[in-house]
């Protein structure tokens, strides 16, 4: 038996990545990051062999969870001997010899802000059934959600000094952002999570910039 990983937040999407397995009929499932620079990271996986299917991508510099990524829309391989030697001339044959049939690749996003991918692997070839895209939809944004609790968790431990002026300053930097993307404050606050995320930066500096102008979203990120 593996042993939980002491960072709550993987521990975390290790078990919704095993979720994923078990509720999408995969024999695989993993979740990498990007950070600031671009580069992607492994965070999480449903087991050794999912691990490693998922790492591979990363080293190799193609698959799936790349173009999703690039893309910023899912990449959705029903059968991977369909695929063009070309797009990925090392990954697509080592996974095929691996035994995995179908690669299925979800990005993590909101708005401008791209925080990973989750990838579902499947032995057999064959397309996801509405019921199980829908699934899957879910799976992400949840992943999503835990990604960017951890991040406000993280953001909380730094922030002592800005105990009191920090949910004032950010509940006004939420009115801001709605009425500039045009939604509701949910989606406002989920904006600027995400982009505190993807930047590795406090809640509230983000909240400081936006209210000092320097800083804005567009409906359309």
């Amino acid at each position: 038996m593996v042993a939980e990983p002491a960072d709550p937040v993987v521990a975390r999407l290790c078990r919704l990545c095993e979720r994923a397995v078990s509720s999408l009929s995969a024999v695989g499932a993993g979740l990498s990051v990007v950070a600031q620079n671009n580069q992607f990271s492994l965070l999480a996986a449903a087991d050794p062999a999912s691990e490693r299917l998922e790492e591979l991508q990363l080293v190799l510099g193609e698959g799936p969870c790349i173009d999703a990524a690039a893309a910023r829309r899912p990449a959705l391989i029903a059968d991977l001997g369909q695929v063009e030697p070309t797009r990925w001339p090392v990954y697509a044959d080592a996974v095929r010899d691996a035994g995995i049939g179908a690669i299925f690749a979800f990005p993590l996003q909101i708005g401008a802000a791209q925080l990973g991918v989750l990838d579902l692997f499947r032995a057999e070839p064959g397309p996801l059934s509405g019921s199980e895209l829908r699934h899957a939809f879910d799976l992400a944004d949840e992943a999503v959600t835990i990604l960017l609790d951890g991040q406000e968790q993280r953001s909380a431990k730094r922030s002592s000094d800005d105990v009191m002026a920090g949910p004032v300053e950010l509940f006004q930097a939420q009115g801001m952002v709605m009425i500039q993307v045009g939604g509701t404050l949910t989606e406002a606050m989920a904006r600027i999570r995400a982009h505190a995320y993807a930047e590795d930066r406090r809640l509230i500096d983000v909240a400081r910039e936006i209210l000092g102008h320097d800083l804005r979203f567009d409906s359309d990120q």
